[in-house]
Order: structure tokens, then sequence, then C-alpha cells
């Protein structure tokens, strides 16, 4: 099991074995207040979380936090930006197992054609692709937990090291899942989770009713990947 770092900072864990635990990075009060605000954004019947949420002024101005920016700085420099927020939301009506797999998709102001880009998709009018890996070395996701992730409510469970084989054929990302050891990754209210995107991950189906919610933000170090290739707020 990884072990929790009490200081603000990311250690080279990171870059080792694709993610890294910081706890104590907001308090209980900022935590119960971004949940009173993601209560009161409406959403879809059955849906077990938000997408694009970048939308939102306070969402906005927490992936901006001076403390999650310098935590995206240490990876990705000082140029390091937001460009997606996602809520994860586990409880009694909306459970759900992950299968293990790689964060490859990014959303882009435009689409185009390349080899190295896609299959495409559109979700909720933002175009997708699923995204190269010298793409992917420059973001990294900051995983807020406003409720603590323990062993009963559906952590995330990492295999370790797995994203310096770069993008992985799900074949490939099945066998070397049964192959190695995954970390449960238990983090504290307030603490964040940071990973690579092409760290291969899963999580269970939560056993208790306490709920487990996850603001997932993605940091780049700067929306402009290259030239005619933008990465969109999302």
């Amino acid at each position: 099991m990884l072990q929790r770092d009490t200081s603000l900072k990311i250690g080279p864990e990171l870059n080792e074995r694709g993610f890294f635990i910081t706890e104590n990075v907001v308090s209980a009060a900022e935590c119960d207040a971004m949940g009173d605000v993601l209560s009161r954004i409406p959403r879809r019947d059955g849906r077990a979380g938000l997408r694009h949420l970048m939308r939102f002024p306070e969402i906005a101005a927490l992936a901006h936090d001076p403390r999650l920016l310098a935590l995206a700085g240490q990876t990705l420099g000082p140029t390091a930006i937001p460009f997606k927020a996602t809520l994860f939301e586990k409880s009694s009506t909306a459970n759900w197992a992950i299968l293990r797999h790689q964060d490859t998709a990014l959303p882009l102001e435009t689409a185009f054609e390349h080899p190295e880009w896609g299959p495409w998709s559109v979700k909720d009018g933002l175009a997708y692709a699923h995204a190269p890996a010298w793409a992917l070395n420059r973001v990294v996701a900051l995983r807020l937990h406003l409720d603590a992730a323990t062993g009963e409510n559906g952590p995330l469970h990492i295999v370790d090291g797995s994203h310096v084989h770069g993008v992985l054929s799900d074949e490939t990302v099945f066998r070397l899942g049964r192959e190695r050891p995954a970390a449960t990754c238990l983090v504290g209210r307030g603490g964040v989770l940071a990973m690579r995107p092409l760290v291969i991950h899963a999580s269970s189906k939560a056993k208790t009713d306490a709920p487990r919610r996850v603001l997932h933000f993605e940091y780049a170090d700067r929306l402009d990947l290259a030239p005619g290739i933008r990465l969109a707020l999302a």
C-alpha cells in the first residue's frame, strides 16, 4: 500500500510509480463548501457524477487554487494549467466498478485528422480524441477527495509503474493487471491523489453506504500541445 505523505508536495514516486498521495491539501470546511456547490448542479437521472465542470466559476477557481497549481507545477513546471474537471461520486444509489484501463482521451477545441490521434468521440458537445503518449505525458491528474477513500467505499487500485509502457492495447492492459499487484490508494478527506494518465488503474464497487466524492482535475503544461492542437476547457 502506498505510504501517505503529510506535507504539501509530490514526491519522485509520481514519475517512478505513476501516482502519489498528498494528504491535508484542503480543509474539511472547504470540502463541505465544495460539496454544497456540487449539490446545486443539476444532473441526469442515474448519473454517478458530473463532467465538464470547468464552466462553473467555483470549481474553476478551485482548480486554479495555488495549492493545486503548486502540486501540478512540481511535475509540469510553472506553466501548469487546469483544463478539465470531473466529479466521480459513489454512493448507495450510484455504485459501480471500473475495469483496468488508462486515461487516454483528451478534450480538444477542434477536430482534425492525424494518424497519432483517434478514434474521436463527442461528449456533451465537446470533441475528444485518444491521444498519443507524448501528449499524455504532458498531463497530470489531481484527484481531490471530498470524502475519505477507504477500503470499503470503492477506492482506486493502481498498477505500480505501468505508465512507463506508453499507450497500451486493451489486451496488454488486462495482462499487466493480472501479472502485477495493484496498490490500493487510501486517501483522507481533503487529500489529493496525483496520477499519470497512462498508469493502469481500476476501481472496485463500494461495500458501504458512505459516499465517495472525488473531484478529478486534469492539468497540462500548456493548452497548446502543438500547432493546431489545443486542449479544450471541459
